[in-house]
């Protein structure tokens, strides 16, 4: 089935009457209570939407959130799914083309990930300017559907300099510490190697996780800008006081970090 059909299906899925949207996010591990916050909520499950898959991945509860925040019309993935779980990047593909065609005008990305960078801490938040895709695969391999992109899309600016300029100005009006950086895109779903980590490093990322280029990647092929915020979780340098990570660990700095990531959109979005 073409990409186009699979759209098409997943779209006539959905229940009627659905609030209108201008802003799509997509909440990465321990971040979903962000979609707390939304008002006038209608949730729609993925199992219910034609093409989607169930969520298996801890804190991604797996439904589309339309409603009200902070004044603007939102649709929320509250959780995705990742490459290793078995889905297709094709598959990750498909949720962005959907929240495209849902009226979303801009993608607001977030993500756990691991610190790279020696000088980021657990429970920072840092603005994704570019990012490294190591998960050796594209979702759009294969045969290009120009009704939805161009074959080549793009990527020089797969980050909106508009919209991070304008979280960045939000983060100094508030005082909010904000780093930035480089996000490193793998595969998982092991954490990495310490040799990989200096890898990573070495060729210029901050931080890591296992999400969130596919996405970004179909966000350009479908003119969708974006902004990338990373929830930092964990120290991932690769150096000699390397500690072993746990997902509990993880999840609760994804907390701290999601608390400020939430002041930062709740600026930000009445800004918009």
């Amino acid at each position: 089935m073409t990409m186009t059909r699979r759209l098409a299906a997943a779209l006539a899925s959905l229940p009627p009457g659905l609030p209108p949207v201008d802003t799509a996010l997509i909440l990465g591990s321990g971040l979903g209570g962000l979609a707390d916050a939304v008002t006038q909520r209608v949730s729609v499950p993925y199992a219910a939407i034609a093409g989607f898959s169930a969520t298996t991945a801890p804190g991604h509860q797996g439904q589309l959130v339309f409603g009200r925040l902070h004044g603007r019309g939102v649709v929320v993935m509250q959780g995705r799914v990742h490459v290793y779980e078995g889905r297709q990047p094709g598959d990750i593909a498909l949720a962005i083309y959907l929240l495209a065609r849902l009226g979303a005008q801009r993608l607001i990305v977030t993500n756990a990930a691991g610190a790279l960078n020696p000088a980021f801490r657990p429970g920072e938040v840092m603005a994704i300017t570019d990012h490294l895709n190591f998960t050796g695969t594209n979702p759009l391999t294969g045969p290009n559907d120009p009704l939805i992109g161009p074959r080549f899309p793009d990527l020089s600016r797969a980050y909106d300099p508009d919209l991070l300029a304008r979280l960045r100005a939000v983060a100094r009006a508030s005082g909010t510490a904000l780093r930035e950086g480089i996000y490193a895109g793998v595969a998982g779903p092991s954490l990495e190697t310490s040799a990989e980590r200096r890898f990573l490093r070495a060729a210029g990322a901050d931080a890591v996780g296992m999400s969130t280029v596919h996405e970004v990647i179909a966000a350009a092929h479908v003119g969708l800008p974006c902004l990338g915020l990373s929830a930092i979780t964990n120290a991932a340098t690769g150096g000699p006081e390397q500690q072993p990570d746990s997902i509990e660990a993880v999840l609760a700095n994804a907390a701290i970090a999601g608390a400020r990531i939430a002041a930062l959109l709740a600026d930000l979005l009445v800004r918009l």
